[in-house]
């Protein structure tokens, strides 16, 4: 199984506070009706088979396909350049998801390329769910609701270094602002004639950047030895650390546990974004009202 920040296997999840606060309630009824696991498959289920059609259709047309590529996976394609080198990487992280026995921990270049595989997929289930809802329904990730890319990523990825210097495109990414303060110190540190990658390494530890992200920002060729996963037994309990209760640490309440703190920040995230929603459909009614009037 793919080892995101958290454990995608684990459904249903509870909150010890929805109950004295509805809207969290709200957000952790959402949830409820997800399925990340089966969610991952599809997207990379998804990517993998319409590269391939694509591979063949434009057999003899590299330019078509290089667009392809870029639309397809915006983020990870610039930085691994290879039709055969992404399909290899997509069924290696398909064979590692359908894994029993183990976990796999993916490296930068697979954090992108997942990344990118999910947005692409949301947006076509969404599509789905407004347009053919029993389509939808097929792949058993929602229960019918739309899936939110932002909240997924929120909790799901350990962070988005790998989207350092693009736009990130959605509003509430709580790794926004690290991104920015990395960009603001590096773009600081190039305008006064350091090098990028001198200055990427000036700023490794404060931010605790690793070197395959490094790597990945130069834009230096992927290696073999990138192209590998790396796992361990299903039986360590690598998301342990995650439901113990806190003491005394910084951005967490006593008692609570870091994934308690994390449902918690994305209900905050995701019912301001329902409340805007509700208030601009509100507004566009009372337009619509006015100019029938």
């Amino acid at each position: 199984m793919l080892a995101f920040a958290k454990d995608i296997t684990h459904n249903k999840p509870k909150h010890p506070e929805e109950g004295k606060n509805s809207d969290l309630k709200e957000y952790m009824d959402y949830q409820r009706k997800l399925n990340h696991e089966k969610l991952i498959y599809h997207a990379l289920d998804h990517a993998k088979t319409y590269l391939e059609k694509n591979m063949r259709d434009l057999e003899g047309e590299p330019e078509k396909l290089v667009e392809y590529l870029g639309k397809s996976f915006p983020v990870s394609y610039p930085r691994i350049k290879s039709a055969d080198t992404v399909l290899l990487m997509l069924r290696k992280l398909i064979n590692g998801h359908n894994s029993t026995n183990n976990w796999y921990r993916m490296n930068t270049y697979y954090c992108a390329l997942a990344y990118d595989c999910l947005d692409r997929f949301i947006r076509i289930h969404n599509r789905l769910a407004q347009e053919s809802p029993e389509k939808a329904a097929e792949y058993l990730v929602s229960e019918g609701v739309q899936v939110d890319f932002d909240d997924c990523v929120h909790l799901y990825f350990p962070d988005l270094d790998f989207h350092i210097g693009k736009q990130l495109g959605y509003t509430h990414y709580p790794f926004a602002k690290r991104n920015s303060a990395i960009e603001e110190e590096l773009n600081k540190k190039i305008s006064g004639g350091t090098a990028r990658e001198e200055a990427l390494a000036d700023l490794k530890k404060d931010y605790e950047i690793d070197d395959l992200s490094i790597k990945f920002l130069l834009g230096q060729k992927i290696s073999p030895k990138d192209q590998e996963l790396f796992y361990t037994s299903r039986e360590n309990s690598i998301y342990e650390y995650l439901t113990h209760g806190e003491e005394g640490r910084w951005g967490l309440m006593d008692g609570e546990s870091m994934m308690d703190h994390a449902y918690y920040m994305g209900s905050n995230l995701k019912i301001w974004e329902w409340r805007k929603r509700e208030d601009a459909e509100s507004v566009m009614a009372e337009i619509e009202k006015t100019q029938k009037e």
